[in-house]
């Protein structure tokens, strides 16, 4: 099983970006679609974005298509959500995960066996 651990979370205002990171511990996940999702306080866990094994074909939910950006690079073996124009409503912990099968095409559907323990994101105003 892959262990994942997520980085750059922090407390920033309405508009600013940040970037969060995603490492992998023990192994490589290189050859596995790759997740963010989130889970804010009285909500069900979001679906966020994806990327595929190879980082050509990425999906993203509707309240971030646009704002968003997933991005991975297979030699530091790590996977980033780029994140732009944040707004109150982005705030939560953000999570990465990972595929349970390799080569897969990276749909929101994907079975995501592999889970970091995520990060904290606050959007102030």
């Amino acid at each position: 099983q892959v262990q994942l651990v997520e980085s750059g979370g922090g407390v920033v205002q309405v508009g600013d970006s940040l970037r969060l990171s995603c490492g992998g511990v023990g192994r490589t996940f290189s050859n596995y679609a790759m997740g963010w999702f989130r889970l804010a306080p009285g909500k069900e866990r979001e679906f966020l974005a994806t990327i595929n094994w190879s980082g050509r074909s990425t999906y993203y939910s509707e309240p971030v298509k646009g704002r968003f950006t997933i991005s991975r690079d297979k030699a530091k073996n790590t996977v980033y959500l780029q994140m732009n124009s944040l707004k109150p409503e982005d705030t939560a912990v953000y999570y990465c995960a990972a595929d349970s099968r390799p080569f897969g095409a990276g749909l929101p559907s994907a079975d995501f066996g592999s889970w970091g323990q995520g990060t904290q994101v606050t959007v102030s105003t």
